[in-house]
């Protein structure tokens, strides 16, 4: 059993690796997980954090499911948003995926009202050109189902 011994010595004596390489890759790894992974997320929710604290009655925001809201009041467990006119939810601060700007949307409105006005336009436009087509008329019969015979 010493000659197994000898030659696995021997083979790990021949292969002159630093030992301190792997250790060094590994932490490279690591290294590269924290800046390209870990410190975004955790700068993602500084600045969510951030937002949330700094909102204020009067102001339109999404939620995480997607509802737009406007704030009417904010408590120290949560806020209340206005979902539709006259309709009050409570929600817990962090379900404010992000605050909506007002200009922003205005000028959305405006382009999907432009955007409608000119397929109006376009539509009947379209319609005006059209040639009419005369209709087919259906042959008479005598009896249900029999052609009249000449």
């Amino acid at each position: 059993m010493q000659g197994n011994e000898y030659i696995l010595a021997a083979a790990a004596a021949k292969s002159g690796g630093n030992p301190l390489f792997l250790p060094m890759i590994m932490v490279l790894i690591f290294g590269a997980f924290y800046f390209l992974m870990i410190r975004p997320q955790k700068a993602k929710q500084r600045a969510q954090l951030q937002m949330q604290k700094e909102i204020e009655p009067g102001t339109r925001v999404m939620t995480t499911n997607g509802m737009f809201a406007t704030v009417v009041e904010v408590n120290d467990d949560g806020v209340i948003l206005e979902i539709a006119p006259g309709v009050e939810a409570q929600f817990v601060s962090q379900a404010i995926m992000k605050v909506i700007e007002d200009d922003v949307e205005d000028e959305e409105e405006t382009e999907d009202d432009e955007t409608e006005d000119e397929e109006a336009e376009e539509a009947t436009e379209t319609e005006a050109a059209k040639p009419e087509v005369a209709k087919p008329t259906a042959k008479p019969t005598d009896k249900a189902g029999e052609k009249p015979s000449a």
